[in-house]
């Protein structure tokens, strides 16, 4: 059987769309299962276990790259493809791949085209249900009703670069995200480590050689050594003796490099973005912070050890939008102004 799954949106989403992966697998071991996604998120499965190829869409030569796809998916003639997409261009792909079982869902343009075809509704109903769970809608039409958990696979090359970093107890903090609203301020980051670090205010016992590490892509690594140039440049007036250290690794690692680093973490906290499915993904203990968006979304972290933080006020502007927004659309940005640090520390501390 050869199958073929197909995810050509963010970072956090291919990560999510593993679980599929992981439900194929445990239905059809011998199953050949290949992925496609966009160029530039080839780092997260190339060297993935399960997978037999990993195709890659480059968008920077949209239809040239996506026309010289769809011939190589037509000549390997999947048994099955199953489109996690919801936009026309992923959806013409399916539409013509010699497939004999074309799935995805009914928001695609050429779903008319698919021999299975599902919904997928985000809502803020209290029981909407997980990414996952939508996703999983499309392994019904190859017979699993089997719901995994994402999950990916760090090569030993990726857990031999972090090993220097993983000698001593740590947490991470993925402080920044692609869009402001999704983005817990950098001052409100700040206020937290600030706090964290002294334990003769906050009561919090922190490890010996307790370290903190930022991670994030390269165009994070500004926003993250404000943080750490900010802490050094108080400690001073703070009065308090330093008892761990912040190191700024964002753009140091990659995306598996980061999630074996997460593995290892006494607890991963992150924004409603990718760090947070990367950190699931390796079970690591994790802290979301919701801004913006609200967890009903269905974007929550899966650890067996999860933690979600969001405001207490009751806002009617929240949510503002599924995605993030560059500024806040009624310029006060409460949602996540309002979240108090005490949150934060309070869920450092049942760890610690």
């Amino acid at each position: 059987m050869k199958i073929l799954l197909i995810q050509t949106a963010f970072i956090g989403d291919v990560i999510l769309a593993t679980s599929l992966i992981e439900s194929i697998r445990k239905k059809y071991p011998s199953a050949k299962i290949d992925f496609l996604l966009r160029k530039g998120n080839e780092n997260l499965l190339q060297k993935h276990p399960f997978l037999n190829d990993v195709l890659i869409w480059d968008k920077k030569n949209k239809y040239k790259s996506l026309f010289e796809l769809m011939k190589k998916v037509r000549k390997t003639s999947y048994d099955s493809v199953l489109n996690l997409q919801r936009f026309g261009a992923t959806g013409l792909l399916t539409a013509f791949s010699n497939s004999k079982i074309k799935a995805g869902f009914k928001k695609n343009p050429f779903s008319w085209a698919f021999t299975h075809k599902y919904e997928h509704i985000i809502t803020t109903n209290e029981n909407s249900p997980h990414e996952i769970e939508r996703n999983s809608k499309v392994l019904e039409s190859i017979n699993i009703n089997d719901i995994s958990k994402p999950k990916l696979y760090p090569s030993d090359a990726d857990k031999e670069k972090i090993k220097e970093f993983i000698q001593k107890d740590f947490i991470c903090i993925a402080p920044t995200s692609v869009w402001f609203t999704k983005q817990f301020p950098l001052h409100k980051w700040y206020e937290f480590i600030a706090q964290l670090l002294f334990e003769e205010e906050n009561n919090i016992q922190l490890p010996q050689n307790f370290t903190i590490y930022l991670l994030g892509a390269p165009s994070d690594s500004e926003n993250c050594q404000k943080i750490v140039e900010g802490i050094e440049l108080n400690q001073i007036n703070l009065k308090f003796k330093v008892k761990s250290k912040i190191i700024n690794l964002a753009g140091k690692l990659s995306l598996m490099q980061s999630a074996a680093l997460m593995e290892h973490a006494k607890l991963v906290l992150a924004n409603d973005s990718a760090p947070l499915h990367l950190a699931s993904s390796v079970n690591a203990p994790v802290c979301a912070v919701f801004c913006s968006t609200v967890p009903v979304f269905g974007f929550t972290p899966l650890s067996s050890t999860s933690f979600i933080i969001e405001t207490e006020q009751k806002l009617e502007c929240r949510p503002c939008g599924l995605h993030g927004f560059k500024s806040c659309p009624k310029g006060h940005f409460k949602c996540a102004e309002s979240i108090k640090t005490e949150q934060i520390l309070e869920i450092v501390n049942s760890i610690l």
